[in-house]
């Protein structure tokens, strides 16, 4: 039988390091991919092949691409986990800021999927998109970022749909809260002005950036097992709703009234 093949981005610590870990165990050959190779080291000890990316840099998304066609000749499954937060009203968000978050998590995914097409078609491969609960359910101060995850999900839906007579699959992941280093990195990227009207409003904002690390959150190992069940299950929806809060933060979207929703929301970040 033929050893599956992964590339998963992301992989320094958090989601990716350990999807990377329950892929190995589970047999696949795992290229494993982060902007700092010695990052990768707790992988390439358990046979991981590492891979120098900066999602950002079309230069080594071709190279990552060719490397795998060197070194494995298919790929059965990318993983689109590299992903950036920035966190902070969005009147504050000027241009390079709007850029750096749809570089990150739109158009880096999306051009990945382009540079490693071939080889999802010739191994009729699965793409997984992390995405984000954030993408359906908006809260203030996390509105760039909430645009970000809702443009990868419909970027997701259209290639499920257009690469279906190639027989690529597209599976679409919306975590909740999942203890990572996403809220350091999300708090180191606060985005406000100096004259911000918002201000009296940045403890609500720092709180909304690691407002997914705390005593419930989903740890990245339990996250990564019951992904890898949706992943080797043939029959699995088109959206996969994994982690603390996940589900409930939906159904708040999909049940309550927008007014509803947003009086809750503004209440909760002190809005009123």
């Amino acid at each position: 039988m033929t050893q599956p093949v992964a590339l998963i981005t992301g992989c320094s610590s958090g989601i990716g390091q350990a999807l990377a870990l329950a892929c190995l165990d589970a047999g696949y050959q795992v290229f494993a991919a982060a902007r700092r190779l010695e990052s990768l080291a707790p992988l390439t000890a358990k046979g991981a092949l590492a891979v120098e990316l900066d999602v950002n840099d079309d230069t080594q998304r071709l190279r990552c691409a060719e490397q795998i066609r060197q070194q494995a000749g298919r790929l059965d499954l990318l993983v689109n986990n590299a992903g950036y937060g920035a966190m902070g009203p969005v009147l504050d968000a000027d241009r390079d800021t709007l850029l750096r978050q749809f570089d990150t998590n739109v158009f880096a995914p999306l051009q990945l999927v382009r540079a490693c097409a071939e080889l999802l078609r010739d191994s009729k491969g699965l793409i997984v998109n992390i995405g984000s609960v954030s993408g359906v359910t908006t809260t203030p101060f996390s509105g760039v970022y909430c645009a970000s995850k809702a443009a990868l999900h419909a970027l997701s839906d259209a290639l499920r749909m257009e690469l279906h007579p190639f027989g690529i699959q597209v599976l679409n992941v919306l975590p909740g809260a999942i203890a990572s280093d996403f809220g350091n990195n999300a708090t180191a990227a606060i985005t406000m002005a100096e004259t911000s009207w918002f201000k009296p409003w940045e403890k609500a904002v720092q709180a909304r950036a690691k407002a997914s690390q705390n005593a419930r959150s989903t740890s990245a190992t339990d996250f990564a097992a019951e992904l890898l069940g949706y992943i080797r299950n043939p029959v699995r929806p088109e959206n996969a709703l994994i982690g603390s809060g996940a589900r409930s933060m939906v159904r708040l979207r999909r049940w309550l009234p927008t007014s509803i929703l947003e009086k809750r929301l503004r209440k909760r970040f002190k809005l009123e």
